[in-house]
């Protein structure tokens, strides 16, 4: 009974987790369909480019990504030291891809765009928009990766007690993906 129950808990996690996930998904959907709409306005930029920090941030994520995945399987496989030092990888690379997101952010300052006001345009608006919300998200995978390092240090994590390190591992998949598809969207689109 007490077996079945933990079942129903796990399940009820993972199920809370991918409908947070289609959530943000869904959000992001509208405000990249708003994106498209907008592109046909007459002071949308046809000629902004994308700075080259936004590139390396996603290359940082996507390898924050496998270090992560190498992090749980690490702990599969019950090598606890290789589990703690991927996911200290992990959060470097995090902090990395956070960093060269400002930088990305200071380049489009130093081009002349703002958010708002007389400098600002419609396009870099609606980037700073997407950015932000997925830097938003992105934070709370930050403190998400914190907690699973402090209970990865107190011994909680397990080859039989795996499931808050799967959802981090989930959640942290599903951020890579969400920037990875919205850098090809803003580059493909402009």
């Amino acid at each position: 009974m007490i077996e079945e129950e933990k079942l129903k808990n796990i399940r009820a996690k993972k199920m809370m987790l991918w409908f947070s996930m289609i959530s943000m998904t869904m959000t992001f959907a509208g405000l990249t369909s708003a994106y498209v709409v907008s592109s046909s306005r007459q002071d949308w930029l046809n000629n902004f480019d994308l700075p080259f920090e936004f590139t390396i941030s996603t290359i940082l994520i996507f390898l924050s990504s496998i270090t992560i995945h190498i992090s749980k399987r690490s702990l599969l496989n019950g090598n606890f030291n290789f589990q703690n030092y991927f996911l200290w990888m992990t959060i470097i690379l995090a902090f990395t891809f956070l960093y060269y997101q400002f930088k990305g952010f200071s380049s489009i300052i130093q081009q002349g765009y703002y958010f708002t006001g007389a400098e600002s345009s419609i396009t870099t608006s609606f980037l700073y928009v997407l950015v932000v919300l997925h830097m938003l998200h992105f934070i709370g995978g930050l403190i998400v990766l914190f907690i699973i390092s402090n209970n990865s240090y107190k011994k909680i994590y397990n080859k039989s007690n795996t499931v808050g390190f799967e959802l981090a591992t989930i959640f942290w998949h599903f951020l890579g993906f969400l920037w990875i598809y919205l850098y090809v969207f803003v580059v493909a689109y402009n």
